[in-house]
């Protein structure tokens, strides 16, 4: 009786033990990721209720709210403009961050780079740059006052942009996150392309084809799902750019403070002291968010599938 016992003790104990090493990551996820998200979704359905002058004990307190919040997030104009301007910014940054990320992937993939470990090196150390530092690095650069390029334009008597305002802001602050950002979807490309079989680049050179023809032809469309997987982390940061704009701000005058969505949110909670109302516009962003990525996935997957069985 004693070991049939203990063999089903110890099949019992085998069974939970990968939930025992999964409690503390579960734990953390439930304690800072989904906490957190539950506890901004009540807060967002309610609201500060103030009677009289708002003093005195019980002269403001918390009732629920409904969708006002969401009604007042989804009608506010300065969102509006924010999605706007994000949407510019997005327009700029992200083709130009996949394109050059992917020509630098080919281009070290080729067996004629020289230097190909400094070179990957040098393209990915800008990532490992805190975005606060690189944002405010580059602002220092944008000021006429401090910029070695703008003295260097001033003595060659060539004019001197204003970078910091109006429609060359966007390039700005398109520069920083491109320089940024394209050494991390180097690294994914460039990974992808290095598993690729080499028996099919020795097939492509025993029929003919050029260096420039293997990329477009076959190296491309083997690591488009390293594209696509780029292209949806590059859209959600776009769309939760905050560092860039914040950092530069008060450099110039052409930087409101609603100038980002997330800008907007954290303006509202902490400036406005309205909590309720940035949680509702959170909430909203992170919906829109979800809903974009979760298109493009399934837009992604059917053109993949309709390929396949052509």
């Amino acid at each position: 009786m004693t070991q049939p016992t203990q063999g089903v003790r110890r099949s019992y104990g085998v069974k939970l033990a990968p939930y025992g090493f999964l409690l503390p990551a579960a734990a953390l996820f439930a304690l800072f990721f989904a906490l957190p998200i539950g506890y901004a979704i009540w807060l967002s359905f309610h609201k500060i209720e103030v009677k009289g002058l708002g003093l005195g004990k019980g002269a403001r307190s918390e009732v629920w709210a409904g969708l006002e919040n969401y009604t007042a997030a989804l009608t506010d104009s300065e969102l509006g403009a924010a999605a706007l301007r994000i949407l510019g910014y997005g327009a700029i940054v992200v083709p130009v961050m996949l394109g050059l990320a992917l020509l630098f992937a080919l281009l070290l993939d080729t067996e004629r780079v020289r230097a190909r470990s400094f070179s990957r090196l040098a393209i990915f150390l800008p990532y490992a740059v805190p975005g606060v530092i690189a944002a405010l690095m580059w602002g220092f650069l944008y000021l006429p006052d401090v910029s070695p390029f703008f003295y260097l334009l001033d003595a060659l008597g060539l004019p001197q942009p204003d970078l910091m305002d109006g429609g060359p802001l966007y390039l700005a602050m398109s520069n920083i996150a491109v320089w940024g950002g394209t050494g991390f979807n180097m690294i994914v490309i460039y990974t992808s392309l290095r598993s690729l079989p080499v028996e099919v680049y020795e097939a492509a050179k025993l029929d003919g084809c050029s260096e420039l023809q293997i990329a477009l032809r076959i190296k491309i469309p083997m690591v488009a799902p390293s594209l696509v997987l780029t292209f949806f982390f590059s859209i959600i940061a776009t769309l939760q750019v905050f560092n860039e704009p914040t950092t530069l701000r008060p450099l110039t005058n052409g930087i409101p403070t609603t100038w980002s969505p997330l800008m907007k949110v954290y303006n509202d909670a902490f400036t406005g002291g309205n909590i309720h109302a940035a949680s509702a516009t959170a909430v909203v962003l992170a919906l829109a968010t979800f809903l974009l990525s979760f298109g493009l996935l399934r837009a992604s997957n059917r053109r993949t599938k309709q390929g396949a069985t052509r």
